[in-house]
């Protein structure tokens, strides 16, 4: 997947937050959510972000976007940089840029019907279209997102959870985009629901060529969908490989950590699975650890990782797998 050029080139993106801690007259610190993040994606790619909560995976999918601004660095789309435009120069790499949000339900009006909603992106940037022609679109992207097309008039709250998110995903694939951030997709569906969507999100990938940036904090998952997984920790890159290299020779600890905690369809090979328990919690984004912030957890962390922040490079024969750790197992 990672022939030719890069669609989307990701290139030391910071994403900082300003906070005031102290009241009216306090202090101001950055919460760093994303610190000099890099990396690439490909047509036809699926690339997984995995961490947990307030690691930044959903910062990063909206910085790309420009739905958030960036606090420095580049986000190269189709050769341009994107990075810093307003709103209104942002317009034209809209269609060709979607998403598809965690809460289904959410991130629909309720006050409009399915087809309204799925129609919206054509009202924008195709306002010449007859009613006929924006019908029929409608209704051929629903039957290809698995909803009736006799259901068109219908409004959200008819809908189950899944069927909403497959409205939310008719109306991100209906101007036929070459990029999807789905953020957290399948994580408020029931778990009977999720494979339906995420097996979705796989055809429509494989009839259309879009790319897809699957943000989840569910490894389990994200390593059934994505050819590529990014491995993210307090706004940093830990790890990023091959999705089958990942799993079987992870080589940071927190990637290590975990690959033990999903689960496995195998019973024999569950049961026998060492499991790496990390201690504490994540620390804040406002007071990150000094060198290699995942240290404070690290069950090999030695004197030099609070010293050095490990550079993100490949340590061994695989130059797509590169990580960020002074000792990697």
């Amino acid at each position: 997947m990672s022939g030719g050029e890069p669609i989307l080139s990701v290139k030391n993106l910071r994403v900082y937050f300003p906070v005031t801690r102290g009241g009216l007259f306090g202090t101001t610190m950055p919460l760093k959510a994303v610190d000099g993040v890099s990396f690439d994606m490909y047509a036809g790619e699926t690339l997984g972000i995995v961490g947990e909560s307030g690691s930044g995976k959903s910062t990063i999918g909206r910085a790309v976007l420009q739905l958030i601004k960036s606090t420095s660095g580049r986000v190269v789309w189709l050769g341009t940089d994107i990075a810093g435009k307003t709103r209104t120069q942002m317009k034209p790499y809209r269609r060709q840029m979607q998403i598809v949000f965690q809460d289904p339900l959410a991130s629909l009006n309720p006050r409009m019907t399915a087809g309204d909603i799925i129609a919206e992106p054509l009202d924008t940037f195709e306002p010449g279209l007859s009613a006929d022609a924006r019908k029929r679109q409608v209704q051929e992207i629903m039957a290809k997102v698995g909803l009736l097309p006799q259901m068109i008039n219908r409004y959200p709250h008819e809908f189950s959870g899944g069927q909403n998110q497959r409205i939310g995903i008719a109306r991100a694939m209906i101007l036929k985009p070459k990029l999807i951030v789905a953020d957290e997709p399948v994580s408020s569906l029931d778990v009977s629901i999720r494979a339906q969507i995420i097996n979705l999100l796989a055809d429509l990938q494989k009839d259309s060529g879009v790319a897809l940036m699957f943000i989840s904090h569910d490894l389990a998952i994200v390593r059934h969908v994505s050819h590529r997984v990014l491995v993210l920790y307090l706004g940093k890159i830990m790890e990023l490989a091959e999705a089958q290299a990942l799993l079987s020779r992870s080589r940071h600890p927190y990637t290590q950590a975990l690959v033990s905690a999903a689960p496995v369809p195998d019973p024999s090979i569950e049961a026998g699975k060492k499991r790496i328990v990390l201690q504490g919690d994540l620390p804040s984004p406002l007071n990150p650890p000094s060198g290699c912030v995942f240290r404070t957890r690290c069950p090999i962390a030695k004197p030099k990782c609070a010293k050095e922040i490990p550079a993100l490079e490949s340590r061994g024969g695989d130059a797509s797998h590169v990580v960020a750790c002074h000792f990697p197992s």
